[in-house]
Protein backbone atom coordinates (compact mmCIF):
# COMPACT_ATOMS: atom_id res chain seq x y z
CA UNK A 1 0.00 0.00 0.00
CA UNK A 2 1.31 3.47 -0.86
CA UNK A 3 1.59 6.40 1.59
CA UNK A 4 -1.86 8.54 -0.40
CA UNK A 5 -3.66 5.32 -0.26
CA UNK A 6 -2.54 5.09 3.90
CA UNK A 7 -3.24 8.71 4.16
CA UNK A 8 -6.77 8.02 2.53
CA UNK A 9 -7.42 5.06 4.92
CA UNK A 10 -6.60 6.99 7.84
CA UNK A 11 -8.78 10.27 6.56
CA UNK A 12 -11.63 7.90 6.42
CA UNK A 13 -11.66 6.22 9.66
CA UNK A 14 -11.01 9.42 11.40
CA UNK A 15 -13.86 11.01 9.71
CA UNK A 16 -16.06 7.83 10.91
CA UNK A 17 -15.07 7.52 14.23
CA UNK A 18 -16.03 11.47 14.60
CA UNK A 19 -19.54 10.97 12.98
CA UNK A 20 -20.00 8.45 15.58
CA UNK A 21 -20.23 9.28 19.03
CA UNK A 22 -19.03 7.59 21.82
CA UNK A 23 -21.15 7.02 25.02
CA UNK A 24 -19.35 7.60 28.05
CA UNK A 25 -20.78 6.19 31.68
CA UNK A 26 -19.18 8.28 34.04
CA UNK A 27 -19.68 10.05 37.40
CA UNK A 28 -20.08 13.83 38.00
CA UNK A 29 -17.45 15.31 40.16
CA UNK A 30 -17.86 19.14 39.62
CA UNK A 31 -20.21 21.30 37.83
CA UNK A 32 -18.08 24.54 36.47
CA UNK A 33 -21.29 26.83 35.01
CA UNK A 34 -25.00 26.06 33.92
CA UNK A 35 -23.59 24.32 31.09
CA UNK A 36 -20.08 22.31 31.71
CA UNK A 37 -19.43 19.73 34.32
CA UNK A 38 -16.30 17.64 35.05
CA UNK A 39 -16.97 13.75 35.46
CA UNK A 40 -14.85 10.53 36.09
CA UNK A 41 -15.74 7.19 34.09
CA UNK A 42 -14.90 3.83 36.01
CA UNK A 43 -10.97 3.66 34.63
CA UNK A 44 -10.61 7.33 36.53
CA UNK A 45 -10.32 9.29 32.90
CA UNK A 46 -11.27 13.09 33.65
CA UNK A 47 -13.87 14.18 31.35
CA UNK A 48 -14.81 18.05 30.87
CA UNK A 49 -18.07 18.03 29.15
CA UNK A 50 -19.85 21.04 27.80
CA UNK A 51 -23.21 20.08 27.22
CA UNK A 52 -24.26 20.16 23.59
CA UNK A 53 -27.21 22.47 22.44
CA UNK A 54 -27.48 24.45 25.02
CA UNK A 55 -25.29 28.33 26.42
CA UNK A 56 -25.96 29.14 29.84
CA UNK A 57 -25.75 32.41 31.19
CA UNK A 58 -21.95 33.23 32.29
CA UNK A 59 -21.36 33.12 36.10
CA UNK A 60 -21.07 36.93 36.17
CA UNK A 61 -24.37 37.31 34.05
CA UNK A 62 -28.25 37.76 35.85
CA UNK A 63 -28.59 33.95 36.97
CA UNK A 64 -25.75 32.21 36.12
CA UNK A 65 -24.83 30.95 39.79
CA UNK A 66 -28.30 29.86 40.07
CA UNK A 67 -28.00 27.85 36.26
CA UNK A 68 -24.73 26.34 37.65
CA UNK A 69 -26.34 25.46 41.00
CA UNK A 70 -29.63 24.17 38.71
CA UNK A 71 -27.41 22.11 36.96
CA UNK A 72 -24.83 20.72 40.32
CA UNK A 73 -28.30 20.04 42.18
CA UNK A 74 -29.16 17.53 38.89
CA UNK A 75 -26.03 16.17 38.11
CA UNK A 76 -23.50 16.75 40.80
CA UNK A 77 -22.15 13.12 42.76
CA UNK A 78 -24.74 11.22 40.36
CA UNK A 79 -23.99 8.60 37.92
CA UNK A 80 -24.49 9.71 34.12
CA UNK A 81 -24.60 8.62 30.62
CA UNK A 82 -23.18 10.92 27.85
CA UNK A 83 -23.76 11.09 24.10
CA UNK A 84 -20.63 12.29 23.09
CA UNK A 85 -19.74 14.00 19.83
CA UNK A 86 -16.91 16.06 18.80
CA UNK A 87 -14.19 18.31 21.30
CA UNK A 88 -14.48 22.02 21.00
CA UNK A 89 -11.22 24.08 20.78
CA UNK A 90 -11.17 24.26 24.76
CA UNK A 91 -10.47 20.43 24.27
CA UNK A 92 -13.93 19.73 25.81
CA UNK A 93 -16.45 16.88 24.92
CA UNK A 94 -19.73 18.17 23.73
CA UNK A 95 -21.96 15.56 24.87
CA UNK A 96 -25.62 15.18 25.90
CA UNK A 97 -26.14 14.37 29.35
CA UNK A 98 -28.50 12.00 31.01
CA UNK A 99 -29.36 11.36 34.38
CA UNK A 100 -31.71 8.90 35.53
CA UNK A 101 -32.70 8.98 32.02
CA UNK A 102 -33.38 12.59 32.03
CA UNK A 103 -31.73 14.49 29.73
CA UNK A 104 -30.00 17.26 31.73
CA UNK A 105 -29.49 19.50 28.73
CA UNK A 106 -32.68 20.03 27.85
CA UNK A 107 -34.11 20.15 31.67
CA UNK A 108 -31.20 23.40 31.84
CA UNK A 109 -33.65 25.08 28.98
CA UNK A 110 -37.16 23.76 30.33
CA UNK A 111 -36.34 25.66 34.04
CA UNK A 112 -34.95 28.67 31.86
CA UNK A 113 -31.79 28.29 32.79
CA UNK A 114 -30.04 27.75 29.00
CA UNK A 115 -30.66 29.22 26.06
CA UNK A 116 -31.39 26.47 23.17
CA UNK A 117 -28.00 27.50 21.55
CA UNK A 118 -29.02 27.66 17.59
CA UNK A 119 -25.91 28.29 16.47
CA UNK A 120 -25.03 24.66 16.63
CA UNK A 121 -28.55 23.09 16.01
CA UNK A 122 -27.23 21.67 13.33
CA UNK A 123 -25.37 19.21 14.76
CA UNK A 124 -28.17 18.09 16.93
CA UNK A 125 -30.75 15.40 15.50
CA UNK A 126 -34.20 16.63 14.07
CA UNK A 127 -36.05 15.58 17.66
CA UNK A 128 -33.73 17.15 19.51
CA UNK A 129 -33.34 20.57 17.65
CA UNK A 130 -37.34 20.75 17.91
CA UNK A 131 -37.84 19.32 21.40
CA UNK A 132 -35.04 22.09 22.36
CA UNK A 133 -36.42 25.25 20.59
CA UNK A 134 -39.86 24.09 21.93
CA UNK A 135 -38.68 23.95 25.71
CA UNK A 136 -37.37 27.41 24.66
CA UNK A 137 -40.44 29.21 23.50
CA UNK A 138 -42.51 27.53 26.22
CA UNK A 139 -39.74 28.83 29.07
CA UNK A 140 -40.23 32.18 27.39
CA UNK A 141 -43.93 31.76 27.31
CA UNK A 142 -44.07 31.26 31.12
CA UNK A 143 -41.17 33.67 32.25
CA UNK A 144 -39.15 30.92 33.86
CA UNK A 145 -35.98 31.90 34.74
CA UNK A 146 -33.87 33.93 32.62
CA UNK A 147 -37.35 34.81 30.78
CA UNK A 148 -38.28 36.76 34.12
CA UNK A 149 -35.58 39.25 33.30
CA UNK A 150 -36.81 43.00 31.49
CA UNK A 151 -33.58 42.55 28.79
CA UNK A 152 -32.23 38.82 28.81
CA UNK A 153 -28.57 39.21 27.13
CA UNK A 154 -27.28 35.99 25.51
CA UNK A 155 -24.24 34.63 26.37
CA UNK A 156 -22.62 34.63 23.50
CA UNK A 157 -23.75 38.46 23.31
CA UNK A 158 -22.47 38.79 26.54
CA UNK A 159 -18.71 37.02 25.52
CA UNK A 160 -18.62 39.33 22.70
CA UNK A 161 -19.55 42.57 24.52
CA UNK A 162 -16.99 41.28 27.10
CA UNK A 163 -13.86 40.53 24.43
CA UNK A 164 -14.95 44.35 22.78
CA UNK A 165 -13.75 46.05 26.21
Amino acid sequence: MNVRTCIAAIVVWAQCVAAHPATIHAHVVGVSDGDTLTALDANHHQWKIRLAGIDAPEKAQPLGQKSKQALADRVHGRQVVIDAGKTDRYGRTIGKVWVDGTDANLAQIRSGLAWHYKKYEREQTMADRFEYAHAESDARQHQRGIWRLPEPVAPWDYRFQKRRK
